[in-house]
């Protein structure tokens, strides 16, 4: 099966264009929940000595005030961004006391939806309209699915990269039409073949019976207190978790920049009757910020998203329309629990591998019925990937064993990795590639049946065996020394945080539902 990424490869290596990726950046976002010794979701509020979530750029909370959220900055090497996270953890582990940092992605024992609790952002306007979107999600989809953690990879290519292929292409629109146009031929090339990630890294085949309230969902009983799959890679991103059925209906549109700000935009303006019903404000208390089928962009949940850097009070979507796509966020990873911070160096290189194969691959446009075709085989791999009789739809609508076609698509990714290896010069890009390619034909060697075998020989349930290694990484990361820099860096941070957020509120600010008013009628302008 020829590819046209060989193609591009070959012409790349040719030219005086090959070793430009090495200006590539590399971005991590990584959630944690804050549990108790005993793993229960820890109700304490957001610790003092981490700043504030609001304004604090590094550590802030995600849906719960218990869970964290660590942000690198974007680096041009991926092993400083996986050091970054390092520094993050050390820090916070000095502020947290007894509490621990839980190590997987689907969480520990769930004492019923109350017991999740939504994270407090101060009473400014934007810690307001943070904290009312996150009580939307609460009566839209229930606390439960908000309490999953994952690892976001944020990655953009070089723009002398970009440019050389520019110029190869022979392609005279500006460079910013450009690079939109092939960051969303990367992006419909990642929801084709982004099973992999979950096929390879996930590490989500078990949860806590608490987790569903004892309701067997379609799983089978691993033990007491532990429904599993038995072929499971990803349930964080099976239909129990992310890929949930509310938001099956919605039609975002991955073939251009314009159909995807037009899509989401429609998403954000169209009423739903069932929301409706809820209600925006009722009694005084704020439900929700609006009733339409998404509050904001950030509801809808995918694979990978287009990015652009936003400015101060800025929809995603506006960004966008600005500035075009300078990066795109990965979606797809799970907490790694065999790492101490959740991903490795050999998953960053694996996914730069995979994203430059994207990149260059041919990319159609995705028509309604491929998505569907999309839909199930990322469903198919989360709840079933492991099963050697799994068959996924290919682009031609019919079906194919799932090993077969990951042997292929490692096959094709052979010249990405040489172009890479080109720029680092010590072959470990090809290495990876193949130490990944060996977990095609030995499905044991997967992260998600790694976690199984453990379980069955410890004779433990999922929370014993994630409380385990969560203890474990704790104690690893407490007795590594903070780098005095670091920690000086991160105080400071926090002091800053603090004050920010206390002059934003107490600033002269406009009333929360004209604040709202002005935010959502960025829409208009987006000319969508």
């Amino acid at each position: 099966m020829k590819h046209s990424a060989d193609q591009r490869v070959r012409l790349l290596q040719q030219s005086s264009a090959r070793g430009l990726l090495s200006g590539s950046r590399y971005g991590l976002e990584k959630e944690s929940l804050r549990v108790t010794p005993a793993g229960h979701i820890a109700q304490t509020a957001h610790p003092v000595g981490l700043g504030s979530a609001l304004c604090h750029s590094e550590i802030t909370t995600d849906y719960s005030e218990a869970l964290l959220e660590f942000v690198t900055p974007a680096f041009v090497n991926a092993n400083e961004a996986i050091e970054r996270l390092f520094d993050l953890h050390r820090y916070t582990y000095r502020q947290i006391g007894d509490e621990l940092l839980w190590a997987t992605s689907m969480p520990c024992i769930v004492g019923g939806e109350r017991s999740i609790p939504i994270a407090e952002y101060g009473h400014s306007n934007v810690g307001t309209m943070k904290n009312v979107y996150r009580h939307g999600l609460d009566w839209r989809y229930g606390r439960t699915m908000q309490a999953i953690a994952g690892i976001h990879f944020n990655y953009s290519f070089s723009e002398p990269f970009l440019r050389a292929i520019q110029t190869q292409e022979e392609d005279t629109r500006s460079f910013e039409a450009f690079r939109s146009d092939f960051y969303f031929r990367l992006i419909r090339n990642f929801q084709r073949y982004g099973w992999l990630v979950p096929y390879l890294m996930g590490a989500s085949p078990a949860i806590c019976k608490s987790f569903t309230g004892g309701r067997n969902v379609d799983f089978e009983a691993f033990s007491k207190h532990t429904f599993y799959t038995r072929y499971a890679t990803s349930l964080r991103m099976s239909d129990i978790g992310y890929k949930n059925n509310a938001q099956a209906a919605l039609n975002i549109s991955y073939n251009d920049l314009d159909a995807y700000v037009r899509s989401l935009q429609a998403a954000i303006r169209t009423p739903d009757p069932e929301y409706a019903r809820i209600g925006t404000q009722v009694d005084g208390q704020w439900r929700q910020l609006n009733t339409n089928v998404l509050q904001i962009e950030n509801e809808y949940y995918s694979f990978v998203r287009p990015k652009a850097a936003a400015q101060s009070g800025e929809q995603p979507t506006r960004a966008l329309h600005r500035a075009g796509v300078e990066y795109v966020e990965i979606r797809a990873l799970d907490l790694d629990p065999f790492s101490p911070v959740g991903i490795s160096q050999e998953q960053t290189a694996f996914l730069e591998t995979l994203l430059l194969f994207c990149l260059l691959e041919d990319s159609p446009p995705i028509d309604a019925l491929e998505q569907t075709h999309i839909n199930a085989n990322q469903g198919l791999v989360a709840r079933a990937g492991r099963d050697p009789d799994l068959t996924l739809y290919r682009g031609d609508g019919n079906r194919v064993p799932l090993r077969q076609w990951a042997e292929e698509l490692f096959a094709a990714m052979q010249g990405p990795a040489e172009l890479l290896d080109e720029v680092a010069d010590d072959g470990r890009y090809q290495q990876i590639l193949a130490q990944y390619q060996r977990m095609v034909s030995d499905a044991e060697q997967t992260p998600s049946a790694r976690v199984l075998a453990q379980m069955r020989s410890r004779n433990e349930e999922f929370v014993e065996f994630a409380l385990r290694v969560s203890n474990d990484h704790a104690q690893t990361l407490r007795e590594q020394p903070q780098d005095p820099a670091a920690k000086t860096r991160l105080e400071q941070a926090a002091a800053e945080s603090v004050a920010e957020q206390a002059a934003l509120e107490a600033s002269d600010e406009p009333a929360f539902e004209t604040f709202l008013a002005n935010y959502f009628a960025q829409a208009s302008t987006n000319g969508s």
